[in-house]
């Protein structure tokens, strides 16, 4: 025998179907509830944000000086050359240095070494440079070791006037963080 449908089993199907759609909904918007505070408590808080970037009022800083700022908890060093530190560090055989690589976050990675690589601007008077050794981060000091750039007393590390290694165990560069000239004397990290 044929079982009829009635009418009354259309509906009831589909309230049975309802009340699963409903409890599906329902059951992922409270796992979505739940979650949200775990994820969202992963990003950055608002200290940390407003840390991401800060301006740098360079204006009197003098040629053959540097100044050293805090970003992101680390030092950064300004430095505003010389044209003999210049000219120095344009003036280095790239085949010589240990660590070929711009480390320069403000360009591509294919950038070589070159000084021009490495500094703020064209002509190449201003350097921004994360300020941590590259060997195990000390902080290296500036106008001091072999290449009258920057040396790191802990292991010996010698950096050029373009902050390039150049003798020690230090492997790398020193890094050039992402900056640019908001103005005329103020320099935005990050």
């Amino acid at each position: 025998m044929e079982k009829l449908v009635s009418h009354a089993d259309d509906h009831e199907g589909t309230r049975r179907d309802f009340l699963y759609y409903a409890t599906a909904g329902a059951g992922t918007v409270a796992a979505g509830a739940a979650v949200w505070p775990l994820v969202n408590q992963m990003n950055p808080s608002l200290d940390v944000q407003a840390l991401s970037s800060i301006r740098v009022d360079v204006e009197g800083l003098e040629p053959g000086t540097q100044l050293t700022v805090k970003w992101l908890g680390k030092p950064v060093f300004i430095r505003r050359r010389t044209e003999e530190e210049i000219a120095a560090a344009r003036d280095v055989d790239l085949a010589t240095l240990p660590d070929n690589d711009s480390r320069n976050d403000n360009l591509g990675a294919a950038a070589d070494a070159a000084d021009e690589n490495r500094t703020l601007d064209e002509a190449g008077e201003w350097l921004v440079q994360i300020g941590v050794c590259t060997h195990l981060g000390c902080v290296p000091l500036g106008d001091a070791g072999d290449f009258g750039g920057w040396f790191c007393p802990c292991h010996g590390s010698h950096y050029d006037t373009s902050g390039r290694i150049r003798k020690g165990p230090a492997p790398e560069n020193l890094w050039v963080p992402l900056a640019r000239f908001e103005d005329e004397t103020t320099i935005l990290l990050g």
